[in-house]
C-alpha cells in the first residue's frame, strides 16, 4: 500500500492540471454520514424511505416531513473540513489543481479554501424562495422551526438537486470541461453508482486516472492506479 501511495504522490507532483472528483467518502471523515454504506442514511429507518423524502414531489406534497428529515440529517453547518479538503485547497493554491467536482452538498470544500468547485448536486448553503426567488442563507433554514418561510410567505427551498430534478446545465458543463482538460483525474470517496454524475468521468482524456476508495467500484478496471484506503490516510502523505 505504501508503494501505491508513493506512486500517487509522484503522479501529483508531475501533474499540472489535476481534477478531483469526489463523493460522500470525502466528508465521512468530518463526521458526516454517507448514504449507501451499511450505516448510511439509506439503511436507516424512517416513516418514508430517504429516496422518497429527498424527491421533488415529496418536497412539494409533504413539505413539513421533508424539512424534518432535511434539518435532522443534512445540516452540515456543525461540521469542519478534514485533511482531504485542506490538501485539495492547498493543491489549488499552488496552481496544480484545476477544479473539484463534487457530489456532496455540504460546502466543506469551500470552507477549507477551495475556489473552483463544481457542486453537481447543489449546496445546503444556498437557499431560495420558491415564490419570489429571494436568496436565503443556510441559517434561514436550519435555525427555524418547521417549514422555513420567506418574508413574502413563500417556502424557502434548499438549492440542492432532489430526485426527479435535473442537474444544473452550467455546473455540468463546467465540470465536464474541467475533467476533459485534466492531465490527472483523482476519483475519491465515491461508489460511482450515482447517475448521471458518475458518467462524467468518461470525458477524461488525460494521462492518468487514480481511484481512491475503501471498496471496489465499477471503474476500478479502467483506472491506472487503485488505492483501497481512506482518503485521509492517502492525502495526509502529500
Amino acid at each position: 500500500m505504501n508503494e501505491k501511495i508513493e506512486e500517487f504522490k509522484a503522479l501529483v507532483e508531475k501533474s499540472k492540471r489535476i481534477v478531483f472528483f469526489g463523493g460522500a467518502g470525502v466528508s465521512t471523515e468530518s463526521g458526516i454520514p454517507d448514504f449507501r454504506s451499511k450505516d448510511g442514511l439509506y439503511n436507516q429507518k424512517y416513516d418514508y424511505p430517504p429516496e422518497e423524502i429527498l424527491s421533488h414531489s415529496f418536497f412539494m406534497n409533504k413539505t413539513a416531513e421533508f424539512f424534518k428529515f432535511y434539518k435532522d440529517k443534512l445540516n452540515s453547518l456543525k461540521y469542519e473540513p478534514n485533511i482531504t479538503h485542506y490538501k485539495l485547497a492547498e493543491l489549488e493554491e499552488k496552481g496544480k489543481l484545476s477544479a473539484v467536482v463534487t457530489q456532496n452538498i455540504d460546502g466543506l470544500h469551500q470552507k477549507a479554501g477551495s475556489k473552483k468547485v463544481y457542486e453537481l448536486h447543489g449546496s445546503v448553503l444556498r437557499n431560495y424562495c420558491i415564490a419570489c426567488g429571494k436568496f436565503h442563507d443556510a441559517h434561514s433554514v436550519f435555525d427555524t422551526v418547521g417549514v422555513p418561510y420567506c418574508e413574502c410567505g413563500g417556502v424557502i427551498k434548499p438549492d440542492v438537486v432532489l430526485y426527479e430534478e435535473p442537474l444544473d446545465d452550467k455546473v455540468v458543463r463546467g465540470a465536464v470541461k474541467a475533467i476533459s482538460n485534466a492531465d490527472l483525474l483523482i476519483i475519491g470517496g465515491t461508489s460511482l453508482t450515482v447517475y448521471p454524475a458518475s458518467s462524467y468521468i468518461n470525458y477524461f482524456n488525460g494521462n492518468k486516472m487514480v481511484l481512491i476508495n475503501k471498496s471496489s467500484t465499477p471503474y476500478d478496471n479502467i483506472a491506472d492506479l487503485v488505492i483501497y484506503q481512506g482518503l485521509g490516510e492517502v492525502f495526509s502523505k502529500i
